[in-house]
């Protein structure tokens, strides 16, 4: 079974087609997505759409990008939604959550500052409530390493990892895995893929962050949970194993990231 650990199923780019698409990939092979909430605003979203497709489960939290505009009374609303929600057997992680280094606003002192209380916060609800996080961590690894180092949540996922090597071995120190997905397939994209074939298998997990970082045979284009066999054959390819292994490993990965999975599959 392949398992898209990232897939914002709920983005606009989709439509209507949502449930289509889970169906499709669902019939490709795609046997679990994972669809994570970025704001408030799309947490019940989020659960309804996992609840409308069989291959679907769902995180609960707050996006750095969604940071500026989120009030303290959206981490309490995301705390109490949590609590309540742990009898759901689809929902399974705190995400998306972590840190973005990259957009210039919010780099800027106050919102930096606002986004790691904002991280440290989504980092306590779940370890109090011993879940997995799902981490973005665009040009911020270091800053996310050193919350997770003092918090110590129970592991989860670098999501869209474009770290160093050493950055790579840190996370997993802390018992995370590192997602790849797309971007991996570039074959300008030399130090993503020389993680990928380097890295141990057991600490990589596969995702499409659909409909974004869409692979090269579909860029500029629409990413699609459909894509994530063809992105799993890539891994294969770069790693010099059969796709059968690829699929069974990351599997096995994804499931220990996130182990509130297996009672949804």
């Amino acid at each position: 079974m392949w398992i898209d650990t990232h897939c914002h199923l709920d983005a606009r780019e989709f439509g209507a087609e949502s449930l289509d698409v889970a169906g499709r990939a669902g019939a490709g092979g795609v046997g679990m997505i994972v669809i994570p909430a970025v704001e408030r605003g799309n947490f019940d979203v989020v659960k309804q759409m996992a609840h409308g497709a069989p291959n679907a489960s769902y995180a609960l939290g707050i996006h750095p990008i969604f940071v500026p505009q989120a009030s303290d009374d959206d981490l309490a609303a995301l705390r109490q939604l949590v609590e309540a929600s742990l009898g759901d057997p689809r929902f399974v992680a705190i995400g998306e959550i972590g840190l973005d280094f990259f957009i210039p606003m919010l780099c800027e002192p106050a919102m930096r500052d606002k986004q790691e209380r904002f991280l440290r916060e989504q980092l306590r609800i779940a370890r109090d409530f011993g879940l997995p996080v799902l981490t973005h961590v665009r040009r911020s690894q270091d800053q996310v390493l050193k919350h997770l180092r003092q918090i110590r949540p129970p592991g989860g996922i670098a999501h869209a990892f474009n770290g160093s090597e050493q950055q790579a071995r840190n996370f997993i120190d802390l018992g995370f895995h590192l997602g790849f997905g797309g971007a991996m397939t570039f074959t300008r994209a030399l130090q993503i893929r020389r993680l990928a074939a380097g890295l141990p298998l057991d600490a990589i997990v596969l995702e499409t962050d659909a409909p974004d970082i869409a692979p090269a045979w579909v860029h500029p284009g629409r990413n699609s949970p459909e894509e994530l066999p063809a992105i799993g054959r890539v891994l294969g390819e770069l790693r010099g194993i059969g796709i059968d292994e690829v699929e069974a490993a990351t599997q096995r990965s994804a499931l220990a990231a996130i182990p509130r999975l297996a009672a949804c599959m």
